[in-house]
């Protein structure tokens, strides 16, 4: 047999099996819900882990997080799964909200909450102490925050706009968005303000950090990614009775004329299995790509969603240059970075060195720069916001890239997203990309998975009827 040559064999379902394609975050808590619905589950996964985009690889025997993944406390459905795989310990939550906010020229402000006040108080000290902006531009910034809280984010009128147009009819000017609003936007939307949905940043500043005091506490795992999302995933889903196949490469699912058929490729040799149900938890190209099907039912439309990009750089010095566990930069390429020396081994391997990882968002303009021009880019950039730096050994500097990190949350993007109903017969969509209420975020991938094994746990009208009779 070549190569290229597949043998085929074909299983027929008994059992009102259910079919879990991809094994990130949404197929993860898709099938632990279908399982405790009482459904059989297979999940296959194309990759040799689970995790999706929120995973670890080894690197000169080090763990390294493909990027910082961070949650906030308003994250339920997230913090609930955590709980459920039994590694909420191996994350951190702060006691309240505290993010340090640095520039190049010294100056620095933090954001944080004030403990025992009522939202939306409790970021009032912060704001008149936040000496990045001057007075006029801080009495500016809180009137526009009055207004972004009396938004709905469910209103689809919102999704129309962009959060810069808002900002910018709410009297904010460039040095305000840069230096304040786009800091949380821009890390969240993966787009800049004037790119973003409004409708999606009025549930970010609403839902985590207007509505509720503690809500934009933040969270961070201090394990390596793989460690939660991998292997305690695969773990809890075994224990739930779920049949977890990595390495299964699912081509192709038909719904519509004839049984539910569902090919998986594995090893040069195609099986097609005919399930009750199949939950796609897939990006939208993937999705359309493997159920064609989607491109005659209105969910097709999100074969338009766009993506955007992610670039990280990954910094080893020879002794530690800073004691903040992330922060947040203005006026800087460095949009954010975080100290991973623990979770990665570092520490354990080289006791004094320190391993920071710069994030950037909406990273359209850098994502195809070279990775040396990245390397002395962003190292000679740390130097400039932290001094320790400057003086410093690295010890190593690489770059990482998700080209595809997320779905392109910009203006209209809203329209695009389907509910978990494919309008397939038996096919259910799941992921952070569809209809959650809620940006392309870790909480809306398990949201749309719990969601999804809802409604396939549903009965169907036929069948209530029946049960009636």
């Amino acid at each position: 047999m070549t190569g290229t040559d597949t043998e085929t064999d074909t299983e027929t379902d008994t059992d009102g099996r259910v079919v879990v394609v991809g094994g990130g975050l949404a197929g993860i808590a898709a099938a632990l819900h279908c399982a405790d619905a009482g459904r059989p589950v297979t999940l296959y996964e194309s990759r040799p882990r689970l995790g999706g985009m929120a995973f670890s690889f080894t690197r000169d025997g080090l763990s390294v997080d493909n990027g910082q993944h961070v949650f906030l406390r308003c994250c339920d459905a997230y913090r609930g799964l955590l709980d459920r795989l039994g590694v909420t310990e191996r994350t951190t939550l702060q006691r309240r909200l505290d993010i340090a906010v640095l520039r190049p020229d010294g100056r620095s402000a933090r954001l944080r909450r004030t403990a025992g006040v009522p939202a939306p108080a409790h970021l009032t000290p912060a704001l008149l102490r936040y000496g990045l902006l001057s007075p006029v531009d801080r009495a500016r910034a809180a009137r526009a925050a009055v207004a972004l809280r009396l938004l709905d984010a469910a209103d689809p009128r919102l999704d129309a706009r962009t959060l810069g147009d808002f900002l910018r009819h709410h009297g904010q000017n460039r040095a305000t968005v840069d230096a304040l609003w786009g800091v949380l936007a821009t890390a969240t939307l993966n787009l800049p303000p004037d790119d973003a949905s409004l409708a999606l940043a009025a549930k970010v500043f609403r839902t985590g950090v207007l509505d509720r005091a503690a809500a934009g506490d933040v969270g961070h795992a201090v394990a390596p990614l793989g460690d939660l999302h991998s292997i305690a995933a695969r773990r809890a889903l075994t224990a739930a009775g779920v049949d977890v196949r990595l390495a299964h490469h699912v081509t192709a699912v038909r719904a519509g004329a004839g049984p539910l058929a569902v090919t998986v490729r594995v090893r040069g040799t195609e099986t097609t299995v005919h399930p009750a149900s199949v939950v796609l938890a897939v990006p939208p190209r993937v999705a359309c790509r493997t159920a064609p099907e989607l491109a005659a039912v209105p969910a097709g439309r999100c074969a338009r969603l766009g993506t955007s990009p992610i670039v990280n750089v990954h910094v080893h010095y020879d002794r530690r240059v800073t004691d903040l566990p992330f922060a947040a930069a203005v006026d800087s390429p460095v949009q954010w970075f975080f100290d991973r020396t623990e979770s990665s081994g570092l520490a354990a391997r080289r006791p004094g060195a320190q391993y920071l990882a710069v994030t950037v968002s909406a990273a359209d303009d850098i994502i195809d720069t070279t990775s040396p021009v990245l390397q002395q880019r962003f190292v000679a950039e740390l130097a400039r916001l932290l001094p320790g730096a400057e003086q410093a050994d690295v010890l190593d500097v690489f770059v990482t890239r998700e080209r595809h990190a997320t779905f392109r949350q910009s203006r209209g993007s809203g329209a695009l997203r389907p509910t978990a109903d494919s309008g397939l017969p038996g096919v259910w969509l799941a992921g952070a990309w569809t209809d959650t209420g809620w940006p392309d975020t870790m909480e809306g991938a398990v949201r749309s998975g719990i969601t999804a094994a809802r409604a396939v746990s549903e009965p169907t009208a036929a069948e209530t009827m029946g049960n009636l009779a």
